[in-house]
């Protein structure tokens, strides 16, 4: 793992771009942004995926692999903190004396000085920005915008608008979030995770707190979270727009329906409005609400505010269904922290009726999953009908002595209530052998477990039922 040095210099000008690391879905949508804005572009991934393929249609030159003849002739470099030191793209850059950004310097660069509204939290990140895009373009406004998953109604993570917004999710795992000249900060919870960068509870929350207090036009931060109400207690902005049931909330919620897709009512300022949107869970009332208040920092109305989030439909990996097989669906969801799971299972018992939900579980980091193997043994025992958990999905850690997905499964209270299953294949057809008609599959986790689906699809295929 690479920790980014925001002090190295972003260079002036950019002409040709390699990226190392170019399939993941926040690179490939800088990719993208930098093509459209009529750069070179070039890049690498360790395994081949029909995004590299679709990025090369755009005109991009793209290398299967690692290898620092893949630089070409690239004047800047562009990685994520997940590749390691001794990537040879990187080793080589840095021997020539390329410039070698990490990719929150490449979209400061892109960004250059545009309207800025940063979306930020621990959780909902991505939801909320490609809500917010959504919502602005049913305004009537062409903002650039840079989200960490593709937005289904428009099939893309990033574009280029004509106005002078711009539109990004903002990154707190490794504190590249304080680089941004943002103008609208919007806080939608703050759980402390990533403490193998900040160390500490504390430290993790004076990181919002300073990114609050950075925005130059406002703060919209949840009235009801409390990690959030820590941020609050410390911020010292003059503009801020809290949101959430909290009785004095700038902006209220009223009232919740979570009978299918979910319906809330909302107060601001005296007057009361209400939405109903395309996607399920009560989270996602309060994910609007956010952006509801985003939008009227912004100076729209809070009525036509409500209205615009309404046409939401939701992003990849983001409780996305896959298909369904004997009357089974299967769904995939990028959970990957307890209150994310909770969330996630939470949704799903709102429109799954009478069938029942089975949660596939892959744990992220290691470090993550020695922490708090107990606290999503708790959810997913709580909100899940049955669980199969996966090994862990290391990223951009070395495997640590011990720490294996049967740590969550352990913890579980009723034995018979989880099952850990280290190989794919039988995870799949365990799944498919204990799925009956009606019940979901919800694959959970950040890390590569939405591979498994095919096999999830075919194995409910063969089984008989």
């Amino acid at each position: 793992m690479i920790k980014p040095d925001l002090t190295l210099p972003i260079p002036a000008t950019i002409t040709s771009v390699h990226f190392v690391g170019i399939g993941g879905s926040g690179m490939s949508g800088l990719a993208r942004m930098f093509l459209a804005a009529g750069h070179r572009v070039s890049g690498s991934d360790r395994a081949d995926s029909p995004g590299l393929r679709e990025l090369e249609q755009l005109g991009a030159t793209v290398y299967v692999g690692h290898d620092a003849a893949n630089l070409g002739d690239a004047d800047t470099v562009v990685h994520t903190g997940a590749i390691w030191p001794e990537n040879p793209e990187y080793v080589t850059a840095k021997e020539r004396g390329l410039a070698v950004i990490h990719r929150s310097q490449a979209l400061y660069w892109l960004i250059g000085g545009r309207r800025l509204v940063s979306v930020a939290g621990a959780h909902g990140k991505t939801t909320s920005t490609g809500m917010l895009v959504t919502a602005l373009q049913e305004l009537g406004e062409d903002p650039s915008f840079v989200n960490g998953g593709v937005i289904a109604q428009l099939g893309v993570s990033s574009g280029t608008g004509a106005d002078p917004l711009f539109v990004v999710e903002a990154d707190e795992s490794d504190g590249t979030f304080l680089l941004y000249d943002t103008s609208v900060a919007l806080i939608a919870n703050v759980d402390p995770d990533h403490l193998d960068h900040y160390g500490t509870d504390e430290a993790f929350i004076d990181a919002f707190v300073r990114f609050g207090d950075q925005a130059r036009e406002a703060v919209v931060i949840s009235s009801d979270d409390p990690g959030a109400l820590q941020v609050l207690a410390g911020l010292s902005h003059s503009k801020v727009l809290t949101f959430g049931r909290a009785e004095d909330a700038t902006l209220r919620l009223i009232d919740v329906a979570t009978d299918g897709p979910v319906s809330f009512v909302a107060e601001y300022a005296g007057e009361r409005a209400s939405a109903s949107m395309l996607v399920p869970g009560e989270h996602n009332a309060v994910n609007a609400l956010g952006v509801v208040a985003v939008l009227v920092a912004l100076g729209h109305g809070f009525a036509e505010s409500m209205r615009a989030v309404e046409g939401f439909v939701g992003t990849a990996r983001r409780f996305e269904l896959h298909g369904v097989v004997g009357g089974v669906s299967v769904y995939d969801d990028y959970a990957h922290h307890p209150t994310e799971v909770a969330a996630a299972l939470s949704a799903a018992r709102t429109v799954v009726g009478n069938g029942r939900i089975i949660a596939l579980h892959q744990p992220h980091t290691y470090s993550r999953t020695g922490l708090m193997f107990r606290e999503f043994a708790e959810e997913l025992e709580g909100h899940a009908d049955h669980t199969i958990v996966l090994d862990v999905y290391g990223a951009r850690e070395d495997p640590v002595e011990g720490v294996t997905g049967a740590l969550v499964s352990n913890s579980f209270h009723d034995s018979t209530h989880v099952h850990y299953e280290p190989d794919w294949q039988a995870a799949a057809d365990y799944a498919a052998s204990f799925a009956r008609e009606g019940d979901y599959i919800i694959t959970l986790g950040c890390g590569n477990v939405n591979l498994i689906v095919p096999q999830l699809l075919e194995a409910l295929g063969r089984a008989d039922r």
